[in-house]
């Protein structure tokens, strides 16, 4: 199949796509009872290596996700899972881990940080993203600062790691290109057509996005389900940079094929070659009538 287009952060190549793990893990942004529909559906790692090895059959092979539990252990169904499809499709997944850390200015505090990012290293992650709920504790917007995140990136490094931001806060993005003596290579950022969970309007984030110094991975692409998958990644792909990213998870290897199909119809500017939605009268001419 065809590989999907990459883009460079500091020395890694990593694809356009990103793997996205909510849909694995069980974060709907929904309800409980989504979250155990998705916790039930991949609690085996045969489940996540059908997923994970249809997005390597297009060279989609780095995936985000929190790795390491807080107890500093891996999420062992999902690292069996990519293990399972790298054996069974000979590629390596780069593994973008999330860690969340405890900031507090203790020695207690900076102990545990160096065990969890210790054990991110040790599961295999190229890049350590600092979580937005810990990152976003070290912010100042009074002095436009983000007070001792050079420690954290610092630990990063030691480990052989690249150092990036989970930006939640858009803000984040902004007061670290201002001080070009934080190590941050790359951003997390939301982004998405309908502002989901955006703590500004969409052209704002849109504006950051275009003057960030580093390259941004988007997630919530589709909002989580709030807006369907042609609209979501086609609106996504259509306004990033060339070197920007798009996280996207899936529930099925089928939705891994129609979100692969819908980006690389944006990415070439066509309409995507896939079916349309069930209806009880297909012929219908406001769906397309006897076409496809």
């Amino acid at each position: 199949m065809k590989e999907f287009p990459r883009t460079m952060v500091e020395n890694i190549s990593l694809p356009r796509m990103l793997i996205g793990s909510n849909w694995m893990t069980g974060f709907s942004h929904r309800s409980a009872a989504a979250d155990a529909m998705i916790k039930e559906r991949f609690s085996t790692k045969e489940a996540v290596c059908d997923v994970i090895s249809a997005y390597l059959e297009y060279g989609i092979d780095a995936m985000m996700a929190c790795f390491i539990e807080m107890d500093c252990k891996p999420k062992q169904v999902i690292m069996d899972g990519i293990h399972m499809a790298e054996q069974k499709m000979g590629r390596k997944v780069t593994l973008i881990d999330t860690p969340v850390l405890d900031v507090k200015d203790t020695e207690e505090a900076r102990d545990y940080c160096k065990r969890k990012i210790e054990a991110v290293r040790e599961n295999g992650a190229d890049f350590c993203l600092i979580h937005h709920s810990s990152a976003e504790q070290l912010v100042s917007k009074l002095n436009k600062t983000m007070d001792r995140l050079p420690d954290y990136t610092k630990m990063i490094r030691e480990n052989g790691m690249v150092p990036g931001l989970s930006a939640h806060m858009p803000e984040l993005i902004v007061y670290s290109d201002l001080h070009p003596e934080y190590d941050v290579q790359t951003y997390i950022q939301i982004y998405n057509c309908m502002g989901f969970l955006m703590q500004v309007e969409v052209e704002g984030v849109r504006r950051i996005i275009e003057n960030a110094k580093k390259p941004v991975m988007s997630i919530k692409s589709m909002a989580a389900g709030r807006c369907t998958p042609y609209v979501g990644i086609t609106f996504s792909y259509a306004t990033l940079r060339p070197q920007d990213m798009v996280t996207v998870g899936a529930h099925t290897v089928r939705e891994v094929h129609e979100d692969v199909e819908i980006a690389m119809a944006a990415l070439e500017h066509r309409f995507p070659d896939m079916q349309r939605r069930h209806s009880p009268n297909m012929n219908t001419d406001a769906l397309g009538g006897n076409t496809k």
